[in-house]
């Protein structure tokens, strides 16, 4: 009986150790998004059909809440919607450049992910620079067409969280991906609360702290993006 305990304990612990009940069939095409057993070194790299409809269905969102959001911008006077839309409009070509890089090699993928940090740093500093001019030369801004439009938008960035949820965590190139629409979450919250804030105080000092706010998140998620994607790129030349 001792011998035949420890022949069946040493088939279970091969079996633990190649994924065997854990891991077997689908769920080893699987693993690189969800993980399994103890193997956690897969990284999901977009490759799913699922993944590539769900961006295609945000590239729409965001491309449609560009154009609404600059429009309203311009005719409210608000830089923060402004900026909004340009943070639209930069998840618009990620996406796009996500969608065309998978499938590509790991420093290809680094590469495209390293190209949006930096747009998202150049971002960020000209919405500050441009927010700055906007409240101390030309006035206050619009609050009541911010809060309405900053509505919209919060509505279809929620949207593109929920889709974008599950795929939250990848390479740099899917990263990027998630936290851009992050982002946008954040900051039509943040339009919606300097609207607030405009109409109550008269002054357009909100929508420069919003926009600032918005300039350092930039800023912040480009470190997380080129972070990894240099991670990466050095890992894809070791191997």
């Amino acid at each position: 009986m001792a011998h035949t305990h420890a022949h069946e304990h040493a088939a279970d612990a091969h079996g633990h150790g190649h994924g065997g009940a854990c891991c077997g069939g689908e769920a080893k095409r699987d693993h690189g998004l969800f993980g399994c057993g103890h193997s956690h070194n897969a990284v999901f790299d977009g490759m799913d059909p699922a993944y590539k409809r769900v961006l295609w269905t945000v590239i729409a969102l965001n491309g449609a809440m560009f154009v609404v959001e600059m429009l309203a911008g311009a005719l409210a006077g608000s830089q923060a919607l402004q900026a909004d839309a340009l943070d639209f409009l930069a998840d618009s070509v990620t996406y796009g450049i996500s969608l065309a890089v998978i499938g590509a090699s790991v420093r290809t993928r680094a590469y495209a992910a390293l190209a949006k940090g930096f747009s998202l740093v150049a971002m960020g500093l000209w919405v500050f620079g441009a927010t700055a001019w906007k409240v101390l030369v030309v006035g206050v801004p619009a609050a009541e067409i911010m809060g309405a439009i900053g509505l919209m938008a919060l509505a279809a960035n929620l949207a593109s969280v929920w889709l974008l949820a599950r795929y939250k965590d990848g390479d740099a190139n899917v990263r990027s991906v998630w936290l851009c629409s992050r982002n946008d979450a954040i900051g039509n919250v943040a339009v919606m609360g300097a609207a607030g804030l405009v109409f109550a105080t008269g002054s357009g000092w909100p929508d420069l702290i919003v926009a600032a706010g918005m300039a350092a998140l930039f800023l912040t998620s480009a470190w997380q993006i080129c972070r990894q994607a240099l991670a990466e790129t050095r890992a894809a030349r070791a191997a």
